[in-house]
């Protein structure tokens, strides 16, 4: 009952308040310079703080939720992930003149040797009816006089807890692209001193790809795997945005010939 009368309470004294800010705005054109300046800074002030409520509220609210970590994956799957940059807000949320080595969160780096940069970055909140990730990924590649730019994702720590050489890791990607350009994916599995890497080209025409690393034609000694990480490669990006609304691993064991 208490909770009731409260609830009623702060709907009336909402309305109210409404009310008054609706008559001073009607009467704005008619109101003193002095009057009219005290109730400006007033009024700015509380858009300050409605917009800061709005901003929150449309993340909150927006789906897919903020965090979400769901996405299909094939049969039998024993390892699944999907990075920071499209789960959780990253800092920083974007940079211009992008430098080479310049870190996106704590997973993702972009590479690059263009003498000058002319490359922006920006993580984007994902709203389309579609979308299972949070978040997206944008790069707007203007002039671009470099030989190469790619972006690294740092896998965690489970990707590698259990990895032999009869597993398959899958990547699958939904990319928006302003002109067609080649995209290649390198795995890359430290195990000891060495490295091994395997290099597949996303097949361009779609918006949703998918490629497979194969472990078995690999020398991985899994007794010494220490790290895994993955390039992104991005052949002639000039002129071009890029937008990565999802990206997401998978781990399963291959069957058995």
């Amino acid at each position: 009952m208490a909770f009731r009368l409260k609830s009623v309470a702060y709907k009336v004294v909402h309305q109210r308040f409404l009310r008054r800010w609706e008559r001073l705005a009607k009467n704005a054109d008619k109101m003193s310079l002095t009057s009219l300046r005290k109730y400006r800074s007033r009024a700015r002030q509380l858009r300050r703080s409605l917009d800061r409520l709005s901003y929150i509220a449309d993340n909150r609210l927006a789906l897919p939720l903020i965090g979400s970590n769901a996405f299909p994956t094939p049969l039998k799957t024993d390892w699944a992930y999907r990075p920071e940059l499209w789960t959780s807000p990253v800092t920083p949320a974007g940079l211009a003149a992008v430098e080479s080595r310049a870190m996106i969160g704590q997973e993702a780096t972009i590479f690059h040797d263009c003498q000058i940069s002319e490359l922006t970055c920006r993580q984007l909140r994902n709203t389309r009816e579609a979308d299972l990730a949070p978040f997206g990924f944008r790069m707007d590649v203007f002039r671009f006089d470099g030989s190469f730019l790619s972006l690294v994702i740092d896998l965690p720590p489970s990707a590698t807890q259990g990895l032999r050489k009869k597993h398959m890791v899958r990547m699958d990607v939904i990319a928006e692209l302003e002109k067609p350009l080649e995209i290649f994916a390198r795995l890359n599995v430290k195990h000891g001193p060495n490295t091994e890497q395997i290099v597949r080209e996303l097949p361009v025409g779609t918006d949703e790809v998918m490629v497979e690393f194969d472990l078995a034609y690999t020398k991985l000694n899994e007794k010494r795997v220490e790290k895994m990480w993955v390039d992104l490669i991005f052949e002639g990006p000039e002129m071009n945005q890029i937008i990565l609304r999802d990206v997401t691993f998978s781990r399963r064991p291959r069957a058995e010939l």
